[in-house]
């Protein structure tokens, strides 16, 4: 058992990883690179509209490429370890491990790492102001354990009192509320700022229900 859950968590994490690094290298990067322009001054928010834009593509080398698609490998391998083992575990309480099973693990992961905590912190791009980040920290810390927990007494609770409290715990963190700067500025134009946050949520949907198919189909086919 413990070799099934090691090699379904190292291929279903790599191809995961690898599906969300081709994804934030077309889509995420190119707005990386363009926010540091803004960062740096070359380029400048609301200035003339008809300035050429600096040429970003020589940035986006193969070693910022590499790294990319070596850390998003990494995290999500790191990520499908804890699926998989959760899925052991439930599979032990009878609950079976199906492709559809898989979709719904993978959305679970999605809410509980990341669509949950952008409801109070989005994704950011540099040049852009936030709170302190120990504070920004603590509160995603909390959300994503708040929400795992909420989700899980939600799930498998067995009557209205374990769902009414798994409810009150997903809401918790977003009561409190996650901090932010006194103000509002920086150099990126809010409508850049706009689009990285939501095709941020959009490429981790995507890895997170791979990763929870993929998790799927790899621990099925190690207990064949």
């Amino acid at each position: 058992m413990l070799k099934n859950l090691v090699y379904s968590a190292l291929f279903a994490g790599l191809a995961a990883g690898i599906i969300v690094a081709a994804l934030t290298i077309f889509m995420l990067v190119p707005m990386l690179l363009e926010a540091e322009l803004y960062e740096s001054g070359m380029l400048i928010h609301l200035s003339d509209a008809t300035a050429a834009m600096p040429d970003i593509e020589a940035e986006n080398d193969w070693t910022r490429n590499g790294l990319t698609v070596l850390y998003a490998a990494t995290i999500y391998i790191g990520f499908a370890f804890m699926m998989v083992a959760a899925m052991a575990f439930a599979q032990e309480k009878g609950v079976q491990i199906t492709t559809r099973a898989g979709i719904l693990w993978g959305l679970a992961g999605y809410g509980a790492f990341q669509l949950a905590p952008a409801m109070g912190l989005a994704a950011e791009l540099p040049g852009m102001i936030a709170a302190e980040l120990v504070q920004r920290q603590i509160w995603q810390i909390g959300t994503i354990v708040a929400t795992i927990v909420g989700i899980a007494a939600v799930v498998f609770g067995k009557n209205w009192m374990h769902w009414g409290i798994g409810l009150v715990i997903l809401a918790i963190p977003h009561v409190i509320g996650a901090p932010h700067p006194e103000g509002l500025g920086g150099t990126v134009p809010p409508e850049l700022a706009a689009q990285f946050a939501a095709r941020s949520l959009a490429v981790g949907a995507v890895g997170w229900i791979s990763l929870g198919v993929m998790s799927a189909y790899f621990w099925r086919q190690g207990n064949r």
